[in-house]
């Protein structure tokens, strides 16, 4: 018997979000600023690194509009794709940074996507913030695959959030941090995308 996406995505979700609890109550947002000291990530899962290709995806939107990534870079310069959750300290620090960019650079080409690793059963609480704060980057909502992996999270090897990639028109990484990333180094590499 199948089970439904609810009760699917319920417990895996429950697992991440309580280890990111856990990080942001042991001081997850010091961490995530300090460079030199690793962010704490689930074990046994690997990230993607500059010069990989970037997978395909398609997931929902939080309006209900289907993504699709290959689509997306075919049609721009490139694409900064970010993994959060709205539990998450310091990725709601770094969404102002997003937010800036975004609002520079959307109209030269350049994506700002923002994958919600909270899943659907959290899409209203996630809609309503990302309208709160009149955030500008599309949201989606990653989703399961029928073995329970994610659809989005685990192919890109999000194993701590904040996670931000750039990637270019061709579908290469060309920036990969996992951690709070500063609007300099983000800029950096999509000036060099221009």
């Amino acid at each position: 018997m199948r089970r439904s996406v609810v009760s699917g995505i319920f417990p895996k979700i429950m697992v991440i979000l309580l280890v990111f609890l856990v990080f942001d109550v042991a001081g997850g947002l010091v961490f995530a600023q300090q460079e030199s000291t690793p962010i704490p990530m689930i074990m046994g899962i690997e990230m993607l690194k500059v010069g990989d290709i970037a997978p395909d995806f398609q997931v929902g939107d939080i309006s209900g509009n289907v993504f699709n990534m290959k689509t997306t870079l075919n049609s721009s310069k490139g694409v900064l794709i970010f993994f959060w959750s709205i539990f998450c300290e310091p990725c709601k620090a770094e969404l102002p940074v997003i937010q800036k960019l975004s609002k520079a650079y959307k109209e030269k080409g350049i994506e700002f996507i923002g994958v919600s690793i909270d899943g659907s059963p959290m899409k209203d609480a996630i809609s309503a913030f990302v309208k709160q704060e009149d955030y500008g980057f599309q949201a989606l909502i990653d989703e399961l695959n029928p073995d329970e992996s994610f659809k989005v999270s685990d192919p890109y090897g999000v194993a701590g959030t904040p996670t931000v990639y750039i990637i270019d028109s061709s579908g290469v990484v060309r920036f990969a941090k996992v951690g709070r990333a500063s609007e300099e180094e983000l800029e950096k590499v999509i000036k060099q995308m221009l």
